[in-house]
């Protein structure tokens, strides 16, 4: 049936036959369903499958956004079995229960269900997205705690959660003191997962402690809670980190593996001591980041056709560049599931080993035995690698090896952190690199940023002002085929107006001319000229192309202005 389904699509022209085979090829390598694949490439939105699949099969299709779904209603089936399933009751006539699926083809949940509840069950469909939402949003006020009731407790009592130093006590709490800290942990790692934080941070003051949540690259204060859980809340993270409680006075590095919503994911862990106390940055690696397609970047249609000519030639070095948290990794790792086949061997140096890929060799620096860049990419060229990754290029040392593969015949990634992409050749010469050594081994560098997305449910089309438009040098003719977007807000958003990022490139392919400028060691003002008259789009205008298209908003594009070369046109 499901075969049925996906040549339906087809014939209503809803995609092409090339998208399907893509979006098979792409299941198949994540594991996934080809409606996933689909969703996932942007060939069609959740919400469209949905009613697609609900026609095709004659189940009703429902939104949950705007669904009021009654208390009584939703307990009728354990949050639990909910989340295991992803499955949420909707509404209950003439003791038949609607329950919202995202496959109502699964007859095993629906006999689960049946039996559960002891009422015959009738599906309709909600992308799974929505689901998940109304499931945190419904069950989040019945059989769970929130945070914020979680503190107000703490606050309202008198418990002494503050440590004795050296002691055995302070290494193992006992379970009636530290079960309530537990609870708070387990519910500030669950509450920055379901809004999409990327990092939780807990920072020590003199009166009281700061949690912040970064969302969308932006961060956002959620709790504060009091001073004296400082001691209890460190010392729960570094037990699940596998961390030393009783040092409190060295920076601290740990990782924690944990599950939240039927999802395992991992979090990097960092402590620093700070002068109120140890200040914990919580990182969460999301798997799911790393699975996005290379289509699914953000790249326009000429700078996806050039990536792809980079990353599938024999040998060379591909830079990607840009500040910590703008998506390189997501980037290298992307290529790399590209090019990860059966008759490649692919082995990294990183530091540390964030995501696990199936399929390629994984190596981790640890400085502490002298395992650093340089001496993995001597040992890794013995293993006979097809391509190569190297996590970051910090020195001189590092990036002669690197050049010295690439020069070896291998395919080399890496990133270097610059502004923009000419100003990273003007890096590598003054780490000490000699400049033929990389005019001839660079073939592309490639600058990127993350924006965020304008929210789907809210946006409202507007005019921008006259002074933005000038601002951009948008023509006439550009504001007639523009569609300038913007979020109202809504809880779908947190009503920020954006929900997601998407990068923005800036690639920068080396040609005859760049290498003879490289060469004779021009300065980055020449580069960045001369890359511009051969068809370079700046970060900047790559940004506002998608501000135009009303994926972004112009203020999103007016915050990379600054360092993004606007009117450094070429002459």
């Amino acid at each position: 049936m499901a075969e049925d389904y996906l040549k339906k699509l087809v014939r209503d022209g809803v995609i092409s036959a090339d998208q399907l085979t893509e979006a098979i090829d792409l299941s198949s390598s994540l594991g996934t369903t080809v409606d996933d694949a689909l969703v996932r490439l942007g060939y069609v939105s959740a919400g469209e499958l949905g009613q697609l699949q609900a026609a095709q099969y004659g189940y009703e299709y429902v939104d949950l956004e705007t669904m009021e779904i009654p208390q009584s209603i939703v307990s009728m089936i354990p949050e639990s079995v909910a989340r295991e399933n992803l499955v949420i009751p909707v509404a209950l006539a003439e003791e038949r229960l609607r329950v919202a699926m995202s496959n109502a083809l699964d007859l095993d949940v629906i006999d689960k269900l049946r039996f559960m509840v002891n009422r015959e069950i009738d599906p309709v469909v909600a992308p799974k997205e929505a689901i998940q939402s109304a499931i945190n949003r419904l069950y989040g006020g019945s059989e769970t705690q929130s945070v914020d009731s979680m503190l107000m407790e703490f606050t309202e009592t008198a418990i002494d959660f503050t440590e004795t130093e050296g002691t055995a006590q302070s290494k193992a709490m006992e379970a009636e003191e530290k079960a309530p800290v537990v609870r708070l942990i387990n519910l500030i790692i669950s509450e920055a997962f379901n809004m999409r934080a990327s990092d939780i941070h807990i920072e020590p003051f003199d009166d009281r402690i700061r949690v912040r949540y970064r969302i969308d690259g932006v961060l956002v204060e959620r709790d504060s809670p009091p001073k004296r859980l400082l001691a209890a809340l460190t010392s729960r993270i570094k037990i699940m980190a596998r961390m030393d409680i009783a040092e409190k006075r060295r920076p601290q590095d740990g990782r924690i593996k944990t599950r939240v919503g039927g999802k395992d994911f991992d979090m990097r862990i960092s402590i620093l001591p700070s002068s109120h106390g140890q200040s914990v940055v919580m990182r969460i690696l999301d798997r799911e980041n790393i699975k996005v397609g290379i289509r699914n970047l953000g790249f326009g249609e000429d700078n996806y056709r050039r990536f792809q000519n980079i990353i599938r030639r024999p040998n060379g070095i591909f830079l990607v560049t840009g500040p910590t948290g703008s998506g390189k990794t997501t980037t290298l790792y992307s290529a790399l599931g590209e090019l990860n086949r059966p008759d490649r061997k692919i082995i990294t140096a990183e530091d540390p080993v964030e995501y696990v890929l199936p399929g390629i060799n994984q190596v981790e620096v640890k400085h502490d035995i002298g395992l650093d860049f340089a001496r993995i990419i001597r040992a890794m060229l013995r293993q006979a690698p097809n391509v190569i990754l190297v996590g970051e290029i910090r020195d001189s040392e590092t990036a002669e090896m690197a050049i010295q593969a690439s020069l070896t015949g291998h395919l080399v990634f890496s990133t270097l952190h610059t502004n923009d992409a000419p100003g990273s050749i003007t890096r590598l010469i003054d780490m000490g690199v000699e400049p033929f050594l990389v005019a001839s081994s660079v073939m592309a560098i490639m600058a990127q940023r993350l924006i965020r997305v304008t929210c789907s449910k809210c946006k409202e089309t507007y005019m921008p002002d006259a002074s933005e438009l000038e601002h951009f040098e948008i023509t006439q003719d550009q504001i007639a085929t523009a569609v300038f977007n913007r979020g109202k807000g809504c809880s779908n958003c947190q009503h920020t107006g954006y929900r997601g990022r998407v990068a923005v490139f800036e690639l920068m392919v080396m040609n005859s001319t760049l290498r003879e400028m490289t060469f004779k060691s021009e300065p980055t003002q020449n580069l960045r000229r001369q890359a511009r008259l051969f068809g370079m789009k700046t970060l900047v205008e790559d940004a506002l192309g998608k501000a135009l298209l009303g994926k972004t908003t112009l203020h999103e594009v007016y915050k990379l202005d600054k360092g993004g070369h606007w009117n450094d046109t070429p002459d």
